[in-house]
C-alpha cells in the first residue's frame, strides 16, 4: 500500500503508543502485536484480567438492491468493503470478512485471551458493527439498552467490543474537538456513500485516509482516557459513568479520603432513611417525571419575526440542584379525602408533594402558552391539544408535584380539582457531598476554561456537570434486553427484586425523587420567564426563551438574577459555604459567573417556529435550522443555494420538503437472513458477495408536516377529541 498524506495534527508518544496515519497490511499484524505485548501491561478487575492496548474498530458499507432470491425476498442488500483496526494506534486494514476472522483468532492466541483475560475493542456506534459480525462470535454476554442496541458485547473468545459513542455521546467530528493530548481530525466529505463499492474496489489514498482517521480518532481519545484513568479496565461504559463515580466518591468517602470509614457508615445510614417503600410509589413517582419544557407560543408559531432576544439560564438543572429543597424523606402517606383545603395547601407549602388529580372545567388563564402535557394524562375528556399540550379540556386526570401545580394556577382555572394517592417528603437541600461536587464541577467548568494546558480538566468538569442531573433519573427498574442465538428478545424485570436492591444498596448515594423535583423546579424557572414576556414570549426550549420587545424585560432580568443569588446565598448559610469565593467564579479574563442567571445570547434578526424542535434562525445574514431529523450542516446549504435566506424563510412552512440529499438523514433496514448475488462496482468490477446479516442504510426525505389538530388550533378552528 501507498504512504499516504499525513492528516495528523499532532503526534505524541508515550511508550510506543502513537498515531500512525500510514495503513498497514495483515501481513504486519505480527510485529504490530509483538510491540504492543511488550509495551502493554495487564491490569486485573474481578478477577478478570485486562490487556491496557488501544483497539479500535471501524467497518465502510456499500447499500443497494438486488433481485430476490427464493431464500430471501427482501431486495435491500448490503456489504463491507474495507475494515479498519487500529491497534495503538497503527491501523490494520482489511477488505473481507474473512481476513477479518483470521485477525481476530490470531489476537485471541498470541495475547492468550479467555473469558478470564481480555482485550477490549472501542467502536463508535456498536449497534451498526454488531448487525454485521454478530455471527462470527459465540457470545458469553451482551447487554443493550434496548432491541439491536447493544452497549458492550463480550464474545468467548475475551474479545470484549464497547461503544465508545455511548461512552462520549459525541459524534466523532465532535469527538475530535475533544482531543487535548493527541491530536487527530475526523475527515469530512472524503467518501462518497453513493458510490458502490465491494471488497475489490480500488480505494483511493484520500479515501483509506478518510477510514484510517476514523479509528485514530478513537484510538486518540481512549488513549487520553488510559492515561486519566491509568487502567483500561477503569473506562466507564456511558457518559454518566464518570459523574456517578465523581459524586459517590465524595459521598461515601469524602473529597480527601480522610476517615472514610465513618464517611462511608454515616451516609449509608442516611440513604436508609431515602427509601421508595412500594412499586406504586415508584410508578407514581415515574408519571410525574417530565423532562425539560419544549414549546412553541400559540401567537407566533409559523410567523416570521424579526429582531428577537434570546436567553438562557446559566447550568439550569446544576443550579436547581444547588437552591432548592429536595425530598429528604421516606414518604409519608396522606388521605387526601380528609383534609381541608387549608391543611392541603399547607402540605404543599411546606413539604415536597406528589399526588394523582383531576381537573374539571380547565381553561386557559394565560393566552400565550400551555403547560400540561397531553401524554401524561392517564385521562382525557374533551381535550382541545396546543401542539402536544392540553389548552383547556372538560375533565383530565394526571401526577404531579406541588411545584407543577403553581405552574398549572398560574396558567389555567378550573372548576374543581380531586386529589388522591398523594405523598409527602420531608423537605431539606441536597447532602452537602453533592452540593460540594456540583460546585466542584462548576467552578472548573467556568474558571479552565480557554486555559491553554487545561483542556482537558476544562472537558471534564463540563461533561461531568451536564451529567449529575441525569444519573439521578436513571430507571430503578428496566427490563432485560436479551440477545440469543441470533434472536433479540425482552424479559420482564423482577420489578420488587430491582426495588429492594435499590433501597439496600450499600453503594447507592442518589434517591430518585431528587430528579423528578429537579426538573420540576426548572420548568417553574422557565414558566417565570414565559409569564413575565406574555405576549412578546415566542419559544422556549428547556432552559432558553425566545422572546421580543427586550427592553422591556430587563428589570424582570435584572429581578431574577437577584434572586438567583439571594437563594444561593441561603443556601451557603446553610452549609457554611463562602457564596463570594465559591459560587461566582471568573473566567480566564477575570469576568464573574455566577449560576443559574439569565445569560443574554445573540440577537436574532429573524425568527421562525413550526412548533417544538423546528426552528430557523438569521444572525448577521448567516442562517441556521433547528430541527429534528435533519442535519443543518448539509441542509443550510442546500436551503441556502436553492431559496436563499429570504426564500428559505417564506418556505419553511408545511409542505416544505427536503430531498434525501440534503437532511443527513438515514433510516436503517436490518437484514437478519444471509443474503448473497452478483455486485458491480462503479468501478466497473463484478464480484460474487455473501453477508451473513448486514444493515441497509437509505438516505431518506424530510417533509415539514404539520398536524391538521395544530393547525386548526392556530386557526381557531377548535374540537374535542
Amino acid at each position: 500500500m501507498k504512504t499516504l498524506l499525513v492528516t495528523i495534527l499532532q503526534t505524541s508518544e508515550i511508550s510506543m503508543f502513537k498515531l500512525d496515519p500510514n495503513p498497514h497490511s495483515i501481513e504486519e499484524l505480527d510485529s504490530i502485536l509483538d510491540e504492543a505485548m511488550e509495551n502493554g501491561t495487564q491490569t486485573n478487575k474481578n478477577n478478570i484480567t485486562y490487556w491496557n492496548i488501544v483497539f479500535a474498530f471501524d467497518i465502510e458499507t456499500t447499500s443497494f438492491t438486488d433481485k430476490p432470491t427464493k431464500q430471501d425476498q427482501n431486495e435491500k442488500r448490503s456489504v463491507m468493503y474495507v475494515w479498519q483496526l487500529a491497534i495503538n494506534g497503527r491501523v490494520i486494514i482489511g477488505r473481507t470478512w474473512s481476513e477479518f476472522i483470521m485477525v481476530m483468532n490470531k489476537i485471541t492466541v498470541t495475547l492468550e485471551l479467555s473469558k478470564y483475560t481480555r482485550i477490549l475493542i472501542f467502536i463508535h456506534n456498536f449497534a451498526f458493527e454488531f448487525q454485521f459480525i454478530r455471527t462470527f462470535f459465540n457470545w458469553h454476554k451482551v447487554f443493550a439498552i434496548d432491541k439491536r442496541k447493544p452497549i458492550y458485547g463480550i464474545t468467548e473468545t475475551g474479545i470484549e467490543f464497547r461503544c465508545s459513542y455511548i461512552l462520549t455521546n459525541y459524534s466523532l467530528e465532535k469527538l475530535a474537538g475533544q482531543l487535548t493530548k493527541y491530536k487527530v481530525s475526523k475527515l469530512v466529505g472524503d467518501l462518497d456513500y453513493s458510490l458502490i463499492r465491494h471488497s475489490e474496489t480500488e480505494l483511493s489514498d484520500t479515501e483509506l485516509q478518510y477510514c484510517i482517521n476514523d479509528v485514530l480518532v478513537i484510538s486518540a481519545y481512549i488513549k487520553e482516557q488510559i492515561e486519566k484513568e491509568k487502567y483500561i479496565h477503569k473506562i466507564p461504559l456511558t457518559c454518566t459513568g464518570y459523574c456517578r463515580r465523581f459524586v459517590r466518591k465524595n459521598c461515601l468517602y469524602g473529597p480527601v479520603f480522610k476517615n472514610w470509614r465513618r464517611q462511608f457508615r454515616n451516609y449509608h445510614n442516611f440513604m436508609k432513611g431515602l427509601q421508595i417503600t412500594s412499586l406504586s410509589e415508584y410508578e407514581q413517582l415515574k408519571r410525574a417525571f417530565q423532562g425539560g419544557f419544549t414549546h412553541a407560543g400559540m401567537a407566533w408559531s409559523n410567523l416570521t419575526i424579526r429582531n428577537v432576544d434570546h436567553v438562557d439560564f446559566t447550568s439550569s438543572y446544576p443550579y436547581v440542584l444547588l437552591s432548592e429543597q429536595f425530598p429528604m424523606s421516606t414518604a409519608k402517606e396522606i388521605d387526601a379525602s380528609k383534609i381541608t383545603k387549608e391543611q392541603f395547601e399547607n402540605y404543599l407549602k411546606h413539604y415536597c408533594c406528589l399526588f394523582d388529580c383531576r381537573f374539571h372545567n380547565l381553561k386557559p388563564k394565560f393566552e400565550f402558552e400551555s403547560y400540561i402535557s397531553v401524554y401524561k394524562c392517564w385521562l382525557k375528556v374533551g381535550v382541545i391539544e396546543n401542539n402536544g399540550k392540553v389548552y383547556s379540556a372538560d375533565y383530565i386526570g394526571t401526577t404531579i408535584t406541588e411545584t407543577d401545580l403553581k405552574i398549572i394556577n398560574a396558567l389555567y382555572t378550573f372548576d374543581s380539582i380531586e386529589v388522591s394517592n398523594m405523598k409527602i417528603y420531608e423537605k431539606g437541600y441536597l447532602p452537602i457531598e453533592v452540593i460540594r461536587s456540583i460546585i466542584k464541577l462548576y467552578q472548573d467548568k467556568t474558571t479552565l476554561k480557554g486555559v491553554k494546558g487545561k483542556e482537558n480538566e476544562y472537558l471534564v468538569s463540563k461533561g461531568l456537570l451536564n451529567s449529575v442531573y441525569g444519573m439521578m433519573v436513571t430507571d430503578i427498574v428496566r427490563d432485560e434486553i436479551i440477545y440469543d442465538n441470533g434472536q433479540w428478545s425482552e424479559e420482564k424485570a423482577d420489578a420488587q427484586h430491582d426495588l429492594d436492591k435499590y433501597n439496600k444498596s450499600r453503594r447507592r448515594f442518589l434517591f430518585y425523587p431528587w430528579g423528578v423535583w429537579c426538573t420540576a423546579y426548572a420548568r417553574r424557572n422557565l414558566f417565570y420567564g414565559i409569564l413575565e414576556c406574555a405576549g412578546d414570549y415566542i419559544y422556549a426550549d428547556t432552559d432558553s426563551i425566545f422572546y421580543t420587545n427586550a427592553q422591556a424585560h430587563e428589570d424582570f432580568i435584572n429581578r431574577y438574577n437577584a434572586l438567583c443569588e439571594k437563594k444561593l446565598r441561603i443556601m451557603c448559610e446553610h452549609y457554611g459555604i463562602d457564596y463570594d469565593t465559591e459560587l461566582v467564579p471568573k473566567t480566564i479574563k477575570g469576568v464573574p459567573k455566577p449560576i443559574g442567571v439569565f445569560d443574554y445570547e445573540p440577537h436574532i434578526d429573524r425568527f421562525k417556529t413550526l412548533g417544538a424542535k423546528r426552528y430557523m434562525t438569521e444572525i448577521d445574514g448567516e442562517l441556521s435550522i433547528t430541527v429534528s431529523g435533519v442535519n443543518k450542516t448539509v441542509a443550510i446549504p442546500w436551503l441556502v443555494e436553492k431559496l436563499g435566506i429570504d426564500g428559505a424563510f417564506e418556505a419553511f412552512e408545511e409542505g416544505l420538503i427536503v430531498p434525501e440529499d440534503a437532511t443527513g438523514k438515514l433510516i436503517h433496514y436490518y437484514i437478519d437472513k444471509p443474503y448473497e448475488g452478483e455486485i458491480t462496482d462503479y468501478q466497473g468490477k463484478t464480484i460474487h458477495y455473501y453477508a451473513p446479516s448486514g444493515v441497509y442504510l437509505e438516505k431518506a426525505t424530510y417533509c415539514f408536516d404539520i398536524s391538521k389538530d395544530y393547525i386548526d388550533f392556530l386557526k381557531g378552528v377548535f374540537y374535542t377529541k
